[in-house]
């Protein structure tokens, strides 16, 4: 019988993100499709978003995001033995979008031959799917020490004249350090998949254009996103009044409010990054969580229930303690 060797758990010591200067409007918006700021606004929550230039990389992103996130860890980079990105929206094959960053930032302990490097495509579920696979490399003794990356670079594959697209799409990139740790800090992920609408969210070829079947992606988060939610609080073993903090998928204001007072947290502390940064797919949900962390707006040692869903159409999520201060 083959016996782990791993720790009891993780826990997530450090977070990072990552966003291109430039930001976009709603206004901005409108000079190339017809729509207001107002119309906007009204459906999606949505009022700026950031767009890449167009040299800058999905790796480039996921790279800076990794890089604050070890300095908020006060992890040195030779510590890293195992990177896992999401990302649906890399151009590069080969070396893939986790090589690139441990290669950029000299990861790992060149004697050892560390860290692994992966990625992950299951789009917007895509953080959540990895931090689940992090974890239980740690458990099981194949890493101690995990960059957890979400990176998205979605206005590469935006149709700039599809209205109900355009308005929604962003780059960015989030990340967060998990280390080994005697009590877990990373509940186990609950994951699926939604068969019936696998095709409500495609980016395909030959168009290679990011397109959505955006009335059953909603009707589904109207009616069956809580359910999924409530099974992964169920599974945490924390009751559902001590989650402190929801950091959903930022696929648009009226599904994460909604969601929120289905799961009764709307007086927690709900992320609501989606209103400034519009939809970055998998990178959406560390984006948020970095954002709100470093600025103060999430407290230390917290329960915090992530959640993502979409392209696939797939869905995850766990419950993680926040980091200390």
């Amino acid at each position: 019988m083959l016996i782990p060797t791993g720790a009891p758990g993780s826990r997530i010591v450090g977070l990072g993100h990552h966003q291109p200067e430039r930001v976009m409007t709603n206004d901005d918006v409108a000079q190339l499709v017809e729509t207001n700021d107002e119309w906007i606004q009204s459906r999606t929550g949505i009022v700026t978003r950031h767009v890449a230039a167009d040299d800058v990389t999905v790796a480039d992103m996921a790279t800076d995001a990794a890089r604050m996130a070890l300095a908020d860890a006060g992890v040195d980079a030779s510590a890293v033995d195992l990177v896992i990105v999401a990302t649906a929206t890399a151009r590069d094959r080969s070396p893939n979008t986790a090589g690139r960053v441990a290669y950029a930032l000299e990861l790992g302990d060149p004697a050892t031959g560390t860290p692994a490097v992966l990625d992950v495509n299951t789009a917007c579920s895509g953080f959540a799917h990895c931090m689940g696979l992090a974890d239980q490399a740690i458990r099981a003794g194949s890493a101690t020490t995990a960059l957890v990356i979400g990176a998205e670079k979605l206005t590469d594959f935006t149709d700039w004249s599809d209205r109900a697209t355009c308005i929604l799409t962003a780059d960015g990139a989030g990340a967060a350090v998990l280390s080994a740790a005697d009590e877990p800090g990373v509940g186990p992920v609950v994951w699926g998949s939604e068969r019936a609408i696998t095709p409500a969210v495609l980016i395909e070829a030959p168009g290679e254009k990011f397109v959505q079947d955006g009335r059953a992606v909603f009707r589904w988060a109207i009616t069956k996103a809580a359910d999924r939610a409530r099974q992964i609080v169920d599974r945490s073993g924390v009751p559902l009044d001590e989650i402190d903090v929801l950091v959903a998928h930022q696929a648009n204001l009226r599904i994460i409010e909604p969601m929120a007072k289905a799961l009764g947290l709307e007086d927690k502390v709900v992320v609501t990054d989606i209103t400034e940064s519009g939809n970055t797919s998998a990178a959406s949900i560390p984006l948020g969580l970095s954002k709100w962390w470093h600025a103060g707006k999430i407290p230390a040692d917290a329960n915090a229930l992530l959640f993502g869903f979409g392209g696939g159409f797939a869905w995850a999520g766990q419950v993680v303690r926040t980091p200390s201060r």
